[in-house]
């Protein structure tokens, strides 16, 4: 998308998802960028549509108004003490499974690192979280075999039945808060590959973000340890409700 057209987009689709959403204010994500880089709140404005601008320049799907809820929630996260590397990974299940719809930031650099296919939850009774493209359903229920919302930060690592394994612990109580208990890791998997992307034939997890094999060990050594992990859908409920996206 060329940068004009962008900041169009993102001008149109901000306010729009803010009249949605009572709770949340503009302020919200502009204050955040200002204070995670140090830069006087008067120029909020300017600084929050370059700095996710400059992100989603480099990539090819980031949806600029899920970036600013991301970047909202993870500088809430840091303040509240909860993130200790500063690294932010944006995941988008708005977005079909065939699609780039994983995304790990630097927010040290404004670097984008990976952009990548993720598999998402496939739930139970087969196929109540989704089908082969799109997700539809998320839980935070043990047995669901589905996705969860919202924000979590990444933990250690193991070697586990998917091989190299990383554990989330969801911060969000109701939403995400049973993901270690419920084994929600990201791992890789045979079933998620650019060539079955091409063919529109991502298969479904358990639940887990499941990255291409490729590059699984690379993007989980780049985030865990203490980073956070945004899962992102248009839910209304979660987006109202959720402790890191209330101004309050």
């Amino acid at each position: 998308m060329p940068p004009e057209r962008r900041r169009r987009f993102y001008a149109v689709q901000a306010p729009s998802l803010v009249a949605h959403f009572p709770m949340m204010r503009v302020l919200v994500l502009t204050s955040a960028i200002s204070l995670l880089a140090g830069w006087p709140v008067t120029a909020a404005d300017d600084i929050s549509l370059g700095f996710v601008d400059r992100l989603v320049s480099q990539t090819e799907n980031l949806r600029p108004e899920v970036l600013g809820l991301a970047i909202a929630a993870y500088a809430e996260a840091l303040e509240d003490g909860h993130i200790s590397r500063e690294r932010l990974t944006v995941i988008d299940y708005g977005l079909p499974s065939y699609e780039e719809r994983l995304w790990v930031i630097d927010m040290e650099t404004a670097t984008v690192l990976f952009e990548e296919i993720v598999a998402h939850g496939m739930g139970s009774p087969r196929g109540s979280g989704g089908d082969m493209e799109t997700a539809k359903d998320f839980s935070n229920l043990h047995g669901s075999k589905k996705s969860s919302l919202g924000l979590f930060v990444t933990a250690e690592t193991y070697q586990g039945q998917h091989g190299y394994t990383l554990r989330l612990d969801g911060l969000e109580e109701g939403v995400n808060d049973n993901a270690r208990e419920r084994l929600i890791v990201i791992h890789s998997a045979h079933y998620v590959t650019d060539d079955r992307a091409d063919d529109r034939m991502v298969g479904r997890s358990w639940g887990c973000p499941v990255v291409r094999p490729e590059i699984s060990r690379e993007l989980i050594d780049a985030i865990k340890d203490g980073s956070a992990l945004w899962i992102y859908y248009p839910d209304e409920d979660w987006l109202e409700e959720s402790e890191f996206l209330d101004e309050e």
